[in-house]
């Protein structure tokens, strides 16, 4: 080693975490690891659990029958989580890509540390990349007797100087990312969709939300989601939450539990609001009234071994996702109705569509706008197929930036979109009787590198709700047309008397569209 690299290592290393922890289960010093929560922890009947006994009739109706209520909006969604947590009484599963580690996500792991001081086995799995694990206080709960947490595709070396180096050096597995999102309750209960845990998924009121869709299901369904929660939960690639120095920290423990004490102490008045809410919609549950549309559902998730595949193989990939897509796209034979965040399609998609559109069935396309998106990366790309697409006669819709009523309602009360607004949505809605919904994004990324699940539900009823919700966004979207080879944004806000017309991207600057210009360098399979 020369004596410039030794200067070098001198100012580098103490500015460099010596924190290297195991990024397999293969790993020597994993080997004696004992799991807290066990196969044995599931051995129980899920129809017999409180949950399910609400239901009992419509769940005995079909031995496949499963029942499907929508979810619109954020507040919706975090308190039915919430609800479904205190239901509980033998098992919850979390998989997410984001843990954000604020407010509104300290909120829920508080219901999962709860539910497990009632004896609820809690296990938690959350993606390296999204989570930053080394400073989550989700780690930390790991110390409780009834939670096990698992950290998927792990960076090596914790420090953070070092984390983009090693992206660079071993890039195709850590440019894969476990996008799943699943919440499962007493295995017989599961939310699914677009939703990742943090406050500008649950609360409008945040300065950037995201205005996403997510469903609840009780049946059948959730056995299959079990399933790959566990395929994830037992690949080598989910690591013990215990090889995170934060996790065994009795201080950083006793912290966070300081933090639900003082919450109590100091928003008494505001916790006895949320816990009267809780208990509202825990009653009418048990009275029976969320809205179940029953059918049969589907769960599809690419296999954990998507992430261990080489690059050359990832680009190539054609997996139970995909083609269950293709499958649908042939079966559709009136309307398709897509609400998708990231819309990169790619030749065959547009030929596909296109296709389908020539054949008498009518698509309508809702993405976001170059002022909605968070990614003007993925619009860039996106610009490529859109001039076809309308070409072709689909129906295109771009998310406004902000408009004055959010669409979801929480008891039909209509709550207002917050500043900024980045669509989130994965649905589609086929011929109005078969719907589609999870995290999965029409995209390289979701299609080749990142690790997806879906459900596809056959119910007409719970299909137009959906569609229906899929309509009321392109109301407060911009309709984008051509007309002699130019783009044209036209829509209207809360207050126009008349139609707004725009011949450029709405309600951007010449430095964000200049910036989106310049990404089109960047492949597309990258985005």
């Amino acid at each position: 080693m020369g004596l410039s690299q030794l200067y070098w290592l001198a100012f580098v290393m103490p500015f460099v975490g010596c924190t290297i922890i195991p990024t397999s289960t293969n790993d020597k010093r994993l080997t004696h690891h004992t799991p807290k929560i066990t196969e044995k922890d599931f051995e129980f009947n899920p129809y017999d659990t409180p949950i399910a006994q609400q239901y009992k009739q419509e769940l005995s109706a079909k031995p496949d029958a499963s029942g499907a209520t929508l979810i619109e909006d954020g507040l919706s969604a975090f308190i039915i989580r919430a609800v479904f947590a205190r239901m509980a009484t033998k098992t919850i599963d979390l998989q997410t890509y984001i843990y954000s580690n604020d407010f509104s996500s300290r909120v829920l792991i508080g219901e999962l540390k709860n539910a497990a001081d009632r004896g609820v086995k809690v296990r938690i799995l959350l993606d390296d990349y999204g989570t930053k694990s080394d400073i989550a206080d989700v780690i930390v709960l790991n110390q409780h007797p009834n939670i096990e947490v698992k950290i998927f595709n792990a960076v090596k070396n914790r420090s953070r100087l070092l984390y983009y180096p090693q992206m660079l050096m071993d890039f195709n597995r850590l440019n894969s990312r476990m996008h799943n999102k699943l919440f499962i309750v007493d295995n017989i209960a599961l939310i699914t969709g677009g939703r990742n845990v943090g406050s500008n998924y649950f609360y409008p009121e945040t300065a950037s939300n995201f205005s996403d869709t997510d469903v609840l299901f009780l049946g059948e369904i959730t056995g299959h989601a079990t399933n790959s929660f566990n395929q994830y939960w037992n690949y080598h690639l989910a690591i013990p939450a215990s090889v995170f120095p934060k996790s065994k920290s009795k201080r950083a423990m006793q912290k966070l539990e300081k933090r639900f004490k003082d919450l109590e102490t100091t928003s008494a008045d505001s916790i006895r609001k949320y816990n009267t809410v809780i208990s509202l919609a825990q009653r009418e549950y048990k009275m029976k009234n969320f809205e179940f549309c029953w059918g049969t559902g589907r769960f599809i998730a690419d296999p954990p071994e998507k992430v261990d595949l080489p690059m050359e193989r990832k680009e190539t990939y054609y997996g139970d996702i995909i083609i269950a897509l293709n499958r649908l796209w042939k079966q559709t034979r009136k309307t398709a109705y897509v609400s998708a965040a990231y819309f990169v399609p790619g030749n065959g998609g547009v030929n596909t569509i296109l296709k389908e559109e020539k054949a008498g069935v009518h698509v309508t396309i809702l993405t976001n706008s170059l002022a909605s998106t968070n990614a003007p990366t993925v619009y860039g790309k996106w610009e490529k197929y859109r001039s076809k697409l309308i070409d072709g006669g689909v129906d295109v819709y771009e998310f406004m930036l902000s408009a004055e009523n959010r669409r979801g309602r929480l008891h039909d009360r209509e709550r207002k979109q917050s500043s900024f607004s980045v669509m989130h949505s994965k649905t589609i809605v086929f011929d109005d009787k078969i719907s589609w919904i999870g995290s999965f994004n029409l995209d390289p990324r979701s299609a080749y590198y990142n690790t997806e699940n879906v459900a596809i539900f056959e119910s007409p009823e719970f299909a137009q709700k959906l569609r229906d919700m899929i309509i009321r966004d392109t109301e407060i979207s911009w309709h984008v047309t051509n007309d002699k080879n130019k783009t044209i944004w036209t829509g209207r806000r809360p207050g126009d008397t008349k139609p707004r017309v725009y011949h450029h991207n709405p309600n951007t600057s010449i430095f964000r569209r200049i910036f989106k210009t310049l990404t089109k360098i960047i492949p597309e399979k990258f985005v």
